[in-house]
């Protein structure tokens, strides 16, 4: 799937395999434009994750998206909310978006490898169009997460 190395080591390639459930967040950067797309993009690259999509969720917080993978083609029928699409080449190099697809839609790019959904109003605010080059690294641990520390 032509992702960096460090993703294969989280993905436990090898003698340990990741469970299904194991969640990889990535911070994605537009290096054309010096815009950050999402400071922790989930990524969807095994079946019922990549099946499920954003469905039963009410939105995406300012920084969130679903990075699906492989994926040339996605639909938002029961969605409850718009989201923003970017379609990925194996390069990382953008081959198109769609701004506000609204829920019961559908949408493809043949010549794609993956899919990008954020939130609506992303790619006008950061400017992102097609021929962009992505920059994707681990994402920054959580500060307030379910497993962080209380501070009483």
């Amino acid at each position: 799937m032509n992702l960096p190395a460090w993703i294969s080591k989280v993905r436990g390639r090898g003698a340990r395999r990741r469970s299904p459930d194991a969640e990889i967040r990535l911070q994605v950067l537009n290096t054309t434009r010096q815009t950050q797309l999402a400071t922790s993009l989930e990524v969807a690259d095994q079946g019922a994750k990549r099946s499920k999509g954003l469905l039963g969720r009410k939105g995406l917080a300012p920084g969130e998206g679903l990075w699906i993978l492989p994926c040339e083609a996605v639909h938002t029928f029961g969605m409850q909310f718009p989201i923003d699409l970017v379609y990925l080449d194996r390069r990382h190099r953008i081959r198109k978006v769609r701004s506000n697809v609204p829920p019961w839609r559908m949408s493809a790019c043949l010549s794609a490898h993956s899919v990008i959904e954020l939130a609506a109003g992303v790619i006008q605010e950061t400017r992102t169009a097609p021929g962009d080059l992505l920059d994707f690294s681990p994402a920054a641990p959580s500060v307030a997460g379910p497993n962080s520390a209380s501070l009483d």
